[in-house]
C-alpha cells in the first residue's frame, strides 16, 4: 500500500495569483493555482491521500486584510475557498492570531475540517483551539496527525490577545502525544507550523535557539514520527532526516508539498520520499476564480482609491540602499508613528515585500503593498543603554565585505529577515562597521545632547518589535507604557487625510562608516 501526504503552508491570504501591486497580474502562486495542482496530484496518487493545511492561511494579503476590515463579508469569504479543497485538517499558524481571538474563532467555526493546535493551552491546561490530533481511517489504514504551532507567539502578539493562553514547546508536546498515537495508529504524521533551528545535515544552529523553531529537535528527540510537515520559515524543503521524510512548501501557495510512504504488509513504512511541486505553470481553478470574482474586483477598486500626494521622489529603487542611506519613505513612516503616539523617537523597518515606496499619487494600493503587516504601535520607556543595545542589534544586520556594506548573510539565509533591521528618527546616531559587534554605535544624541546609559526615553515602534520580536531582548511587554490600538494601514491613511500633500524629505540622522562610495 502507498500513502500520499499532500500539504500546503503559509498561503497568507493569497487566494488569487496576484500581490495586488497592479491590476491584472498572473503571478506564480496562489490558492487558485494550488487547487489545480492538488487535483492533479490526487488523480495521480495510488492509494489513500491525506491533505494538510499547515497554517498562516487567513492573514497576509491585501484581500485578507480587506475582508477582516469589512465585517459584512466575514471570515467565510476566505474560508469558503479552502473548504472547497477538501483538506483533512488545518493547523493553526502564528499569524492566525493577528486579527484577534474573536475572528480566529469565527474562522475555526467556518472550516469544514478539524483544526489542530496541541501545544496552545487554555487556563485548564487543555488545547484551547480545536483538537490536539485527529485519527483518520483511509482505506483500512489508520493515520494519526498531530498538529503543533511555534511556541514563540507570545514574543510577537499583543499580550491582551493571548493573555489566557499558554504556549508549550512543540518537542515536549510531541513527546507526550506521539507514543499514544503510535499505539492507536498505523502511521503518525506531525504537522508543525514551525521550521528548523539547525542545519539538517550538520546539526549546527542556523539561528538563535529561542524555541521559535524546533523542527530539528522534533526529528532527533521524538521517536515514532513517520512524516514531518513544516512551515513558518517560508523555505522550500523536501528531504529525509533520520530516514523521516520532511517537507516545507514555501509560501503564498507557490508550492505544494508531497510525501509518499510505501507500506509493507504490516502497514509499516518500507520506503519513503519527499518532494515539492511548483504551482507557477498551473491554470487558475475556474470554480475558485468565479467564486472570488466579485470580491476581488471590490478589493481592486478599494486599492485604487487615491489617498494623498507626494511632492518630490518617494520611490524606492534600491531597497538595500534605502536601508543604508535614509530614504524619504522611511522618514515618512517614522513621522506617522510619532504623530500617532505623541513621542519624538521612532523606529521602523523596510520589510522584505513587494512595496516600492510611493508614487506622486498615493493610493490605498501603495499603502498596503508597502506596509504589509497588521501592526499596531506601542510606546516603550527605555533607558539610554537599552536604546543603544537596540541600535547595536540593528547594526548587526550589516557587515563590511571588501569595503562595501552588505546585508549580513546570517539574516538572509535560511530565511530573509530584512524586517528585523530598524531605522530610527528623532535621534542622531553613527554606525561604524569597522568596530566590533556590539560596539558599532559610536555616536548617539537626542536633541543635540549625548544620550547617557541612565537617561529615560519614550520610543514608539510596532507592537511586534515592542514585545521583543526579532530577538530584541532589550525590549519587552513590561516596558510598554501605552499602546495605539489602530493598525498602521489605518494610521497612514489617517495621516494622509490630515496631510493630503506630503514632502519627500530626509534629515540623514543616521549614517554608516566603513564603506566605499559604492554599496550593494
Amino acid at each position: 500500500m502507498k500513502l500520499t501526504i499532500l500539504a500546503t503552508s503559509d498561503m497568507h491570504g493569497y487566494l488569487m495569483p496576484t500581490n495586488y501591486t497592479a491590476r491584472g497580474l498572473d503571478l506564480p502562486f496562489g490558492t487558485a493555482k494550488v487547487a489545480t495542482k492538488l487535483n492533479e496530484l490526487r488523480q495521480k496518487a495510488c492509494g489513500p491521500v491525506v491533505l494538510i493545511e499547515n497554517g498562516d492561511f487567513i492573514q497576509g494579503s491585501p484581500l485578507s486584510y480587506y475582508v477582516r476590515k469589512q465585517p459584512q463579508h466575514g471570515a467565510q469569504a476566505i474560508t469558503k475557498i479552502i473548504n472547497q479543497l477538501s483538506y483533512d485538517v488545518s493547523v493553526l499558524g502564528n499569524h492566525e492570531f493577528n486579527y484577534g481571538i474573536d475572528y480566529l474563532e469565527e474562522v475555526i467555526a467556518s472550516y469544514h475540517h478539524p483544526v489542530l493546535a496541541a501545544n496552545i493551552l487554555n487556563e485548564e491546561g487543555e488545547p484551547a483551539f480545536g483538537q490536539p490530533y485527529v485519527l483518520l481511517e483511509k482505506e483500512n489504514l489508520k493515520v494519526a496527525i498531530l498538529g503543533l504551532v511555534t511556541q514563540y507567539i507570545p514574543h510577537w502578539e499583543q499580550p491582551t490577545i493571548i493573555e489566557k493562553l499558554t504556549f508549550v514547546s512543540a518537542v515536549d508536546t510531541a513527546k507526550k502525544y506521539v507514543p499514544k498515537l503510535r499505539e492507536a495508529a498505523d502511521i503518525v504524521i506531525v504537522s508543525y507550523h514551525g521550521g528548523f533551528e539547525k542545519d539538517l545535515k550538520t546539526g549546527e544552529p542556523t539561528e538563535q535557539l529561542t524555541g521559535e523553531n524546533e523542527g530539528y529537535d522534533l526529528l532527533h528527540k521524538v521517536p515514532g514520527i513517520d512524516a514531518l510537515v513544516t512551515g513558518h520559515q517560508h523555505r522550500k524543503i523536501a528531504t529525509k532526516v533520520k530516514d523521516i521524510p520532511v517537507i516545507q512548501p514555501g509560501y503564498q501557495g507557490a508550492f505544494v508539498g508531497e510525501i509518499n510512504l510505501e507500506l509493507d504488509d504490516n502497514k509499516k513504512v518500507r520506503t519513503s520520499c519527499a518532494q515539492i511541486h511548483a504551482t507557477a505553470n498551473e491554470k487558475v481553478d475556474a470554480r475558485i476564480a468565479d467564486e472570488l470574482a466579485a470580491l476581488n474586483e471590490e478589493v481592486e477598486a478599494w486599492l485604487d482609491r487615491p489617498m494623498g500626494h507626494v511632492a518630490g521622489n518617494m520611490r524606492i529603487d534600491d531597497a538595500n540602499q534605502a536601508r543604508i542611506v535614509e530614504h524619504p519613505y522611511i522618514e515618512f513612516i517614522n513621522k506617522v508613528q510619532m504623530a500617532a503616539s505623541g513621542v519624538d523617537i521612532s523606529g521602523t523597518a523596510l520589510f522584505n515585500n513587494d512595496g516600492r515606496g510611493f508614487n506622486e499619487t498615493i493610493t490605498m494600493r501603495d499603502i498596503i503593498t508597502n506596509y504589509v503587516y497588521p501592526n499596531t504601535l506601542a510606546v516603550l520607556r527605555l533607558t539610554g543603554a537599552e536604546l543603544k543595545a537596540a541600535l547595536e542589534q540593528s547594526a548587526d544586520h550589516f557587515i563590511l565585505q571588501k569595503g562595501q556594506i552588505m546585508f549580513n548573510p546570517k539574516y538572509i539565509s535560511p530565511k530573509p529577515q530584512y524586517y528585523n533591521y530598524d531605522m530610527y528618527e528623532g535621534i542622531d546616531y553613527v554606525i561604524d562597521l569597522n568596530q566590533p559587534v556590539g560596539q558599532r554605535i559610536t555616536t548617539l544624541t537626542y536633541h543635540g545632547q549625548p544620550i547617557s546609559a541612565t537617561d529615560e526615553l519614550e520610543v514608539v515602534t510596532n507592537q511586534y518589535r515592542a514585545v521583543g520580536g526579532g530577538n530584541y531582548t532589550m525590549f519587552g511587554s513590561e516596558k510598554i507604557v501605552r499602546e495605539i490600538q489602530i493598525d498602521m494601514t489605518e494610521l497612514i491613511s489617517e495621516y494622509l487625510r490630515t496631510h493630503p500633500k506630503i514632502e519627500a524629505t530626509v534629515n540623514h540622522n543616521f549614517t554608516f562608516i566603513g564603506a566605499e562610495e559604492k554599496t550593494c
